[in-house]
């Protein structure tokens, strides 16, 4: 059974979730499937209308999600940050693609060594630029490096409506 959740009707969204349907229903590797998606959204990357004003505010405590689309094998989620928010080092319950709408988001890449992390790249993702993921090798922190509020949208192959989020472990251990 697929059961599906929108929570708005949102420019650029309907297109989006038959697109990526027709990916996922395929079954390909998460990898591939990732990569697949990253194309579709080159191609159909919403404008920063997709949000409300008020969304695209975001907060001034932390980065905000706003869960747009979920469903039992893919999620769309848009992350709002403002100048300078970062998540905590972090890996992802399932593949993920994400578009940068604005800002500049600054993400750092990790390897778990075990007893401590090693960092292993970074790249600033900007407007228009579009990436995607599977784990493992998916150890990243990411931060909005820009004097603007950053929005950013994360497709995720899995439901993280009924999860509750995407991540699937903090890393606290040192960085060396």
């Amino acid at each position: 059974m697929n059961t599906a959740t929108v929570t708005a009707v949102r420019p650029g969204l309907d297109a989006l979730v038959t697109g990526i349907s027709g990916i996922v229903a395929q079954r390909q590797e998460p990898r591939e499937t990732a990569y697949a998606v990253a194309d579709l959204l080159r191609d159909r990357l919403p404008g920063l209308d997709l949000l409300t004003e008020q969304e695209r505010a975001g907060s001034p405590v932390q980065y905000v999600s706003h869960l747009l689309h979920a469903q039992d094998d893919f999620s769309i989620v848009a992350v709002v940050w403002r100048p300078g928010q970062h998540t905590v080092i972090h890996d992802h319950v399932s593949w993920c693609t994400f578009g940068i709408l604005s800002g500049i988001e600054h993400e750092t890449l990790y390897r778990d060594m075990g007893d401590h992390l090693v960092e292993i790249g970074r790249a600033d993702n900007r407007p228009g630029e579009v990436s995607g993921f599977a784990p493992p090798g998916d150890i990243h922190m990411v931060r909005n490096t820009s004097a603007e509020v950053g929005v950013s949208l994360h497709v995720y192959g899995a439901n993280v409506g009924r999860l509750g989020s995407s991540v699937r472990r903090v890393y606290d251990l040192p960085v060396r």
